[in-house]
This record gives structure tokens, sequence and C-alpha cells, in this order.
């Protein structure tokens, strides 16, 4: 697990693969598609993997109808809980790999009742408060020299600020309104 410098080239590749899931997926099953995570936040370090997320309206549809075409284009599918090993809601997971088999995108299908959205509150939090995602840049640094190994661990000791954060967006855009 590798930190980079952010990349302006995250935002084309987001766009490329959007217009590339609309152009495949069908037609009444895929409403919108946001580019989020560290990834979508000019300035900010991440790993290079370009994370989205699809709104579906009917996850049972999507679990008969999108695997198979993403699969065939050699996109990795899994059934995935949103909590812990086996703690519902699950949702569709798809990882996009490069020709050398690096991770490149993951792909998040959950529908519109799903609290994967504030993750687009924190995203747009980041972006409007640049302090903010500068400290949460030094924390992941400091993190990664910790759990370098252990991309599970590493995860689970950003939630505290993910989460502490999100709230204050919730706040911030609720009055904002």
């Amino acid at each position: 697990m590798a930190l980079v410098p952010y990349d302006s080239r995250w935002r084309e590749m987001f766009e490329s693969e959007r217009l590339h899931l609309l152009s495949c997926l069908p037609t009444g099953l895929v409403n919108r598609i946001e580019h989020f995570g560290s990834t979508a936040v000019p300035g900010l370090m991440a790993k290079p993997i370009v994370d989205m997320l699809v709104e579906v309206t009917n996850l049972d549809q999507t679990r008969v109808k999108i695997p198979h075409i993403l699969e065939e284009q050699g996109y990795d599918y899994f059934w995935r809980p949103t909590w812990g090993d086996d703690t519902p809601p699950f949702y569709a997971w798809f990882i996009k790999r490069d020709e050398d088999g690096n991770r490149t995108h993951h792909i998040h299908m959950v529908e519109a009742d799903f609290e994967h959205w504030d993750r687009l509150l924190f995203r747009d939090y980041l972006i409007e408060h640049p302090d903010v995602a500068r400290e949460y840049g030094e924390l992941k640094e400091k993190l990664l020299k910790i759990y370098g190994h252990d991309r599970e661990a590493y995860t689970v000791a950003k939630t505290e600020f993910i989460v502490s954060v999100t709230d204050k967006a919730k706040r911030y855009y609720k009055n904002c309104d």
C-alpha cells in the first residue's frame, strides 16, 4: 500500500470511467455516478485508486444484470457487506485493474438511501476546508508508517477522523441550506 501525491489525471480517469459505465450498463438501473475518496480532493495524497459511488435503482436487479457485463471486461466483482464480515446491508463492489494488474478503480454500487452517500459530504468538506484536508493527509501519512502492510487496520485507524469530519460536514451543509 502506498500513498502518492495528488494527480490531476485522477479526475480524467473518473470521467472516462463514468462515461464508460453509462455506455455499457443497463439504462434505467444507474442514476448518478460520483467521484469520492482522496483522489477526488485536489492536493490530497492518496492511494492511486479512483473511488466511484454509483447510485443504482435496485440492488437485486444490479446483482442480476451488472456483474456479468463488467466481469466480461475484466472487472472483479464482490457482493460486499457494508460493515464487518457479514453485516447487511450488502452492496455491489467492483475492482478495475490496469494491464499490469494494479487496481485503478473501486466502484461501489448502492441505492440512494445507503449511508455511503455521506462520503460525498466528507469529500466536499475537505475540498472547501484545505486545512482539514491537510490534517487528514498528515494523519494518513502517519498511519501508513504504522499500518503500511495492513490495509484493513489502516482504514479502521482513519475512521474516527472521518466520522468526526463527516459529522461537522452534516452540520455545516445543513446550515448552508
